[in-house]
């Protein structure tokens, strides 16, 4: 099975313009999301998907392979979807530029769904991690996923989900990691589709997937990454990876 990832890499974002750029420790962040992609050594190809001349540069100036976006685009799905369409690969995970601390284990959980999906059953799988503190619970930036009994997911919110009416109950809720890891059909159906609705209100471009009734494989995993989407996530970042270093 051939599988690749691709990093869809644009310069702007409403949140943290340029936050690609920015500087975390010596590096960019997104040099150090590539630079950690290509460590775990579980892929055919690591790609940087981008239309931007500094972010082509950063990669190409440390030895990455970059392809150069055509079109414009709303969400980084298409962006890959536009990178892959005359690749042989049978998977393709999308890794998003700003989470630099994706670790090998995590990844390879959500490649194992895969392995034991014989049927074909799973379009795509994506990554979670439970969430605890309520300040992140409630925080919008965290987008948190519901899911059945065989962890195939139900629905994605930036609202705190599931709402606990119960008392007697335990609360548990789930942080989606923006990983994903496509059957290419998915990838390439996903393109070719208008945003949905429920996309449209919530900004989830993963919603799309349900509406369309695309089964959506949940892998748990307990190792926290920090994604960067706020000047304040860059501080936690650097103050992470100073106490890791």
């Amino acid at each position: 099975m051939k599988i690749i990832a691709v990093i869809p890499a644009r310069y702007e974002a409403s949140r943290f313009p340029g936050k690609l750029m920015q500087l975390l420790g010596d590096k960019t962040v997104i040099a150090h999301t590539y630079q950690n992609i290509v460590a775990t050594k579980l892929f055919s190809e690591v790609i940087v998907a981008t239309d931007n001349d500094s972010i082509q540069k950063e990669i190409e100036a440390i030895g990455g392979q970059v392809f150069r976006s055509k079109k414009n685009h709303e969400c980084g799905n298409d962006r890959i979807a536009e990178a892959v369409l005359d690749s042989s690969a049978d998977l393709v995970v999308n890794i998003q530029g700003d989470e630099p601390f994706l670790n090998q284990s995590s990844l390879s959980s959500l490649l194992n769904a895969f392995e034991s999906d014989s049927d074909k059953k799973i379009d795509l799988a994506s990554l979670m991690i439970p969430l605890v503190e309520k300040e992140e619970i409630q925080n919008p930036n965290n987008v948190k996923v519901i899911v059945d009994q065989d962890n195939f997911a139900l629905y994605f919110s930036r609202s705190s989900i599931p709402y606990y009416r119960a008392t007697d109950v335990s609360k548990t809720y789930h942080k989606h990691i923006g990983v994903y890891a496509f059957r290419r059909q998915a990838l390439i159906d996903f393109s070719t589709s208008e945003m949905t609705p429920l996309e449209r209100a919530e900004k989830i471009e993963c919603i799309r997937y349900l509406e369309q009734g695309k089964k959506m494989k949940m892998v748990l995993s307990h190792h926290a990454t920090i994604g960067i989407d706020t000047p304040e996530d860059l501080v936690k970042a650097q103050q992470f990876l100073n106490n890791n270093s």
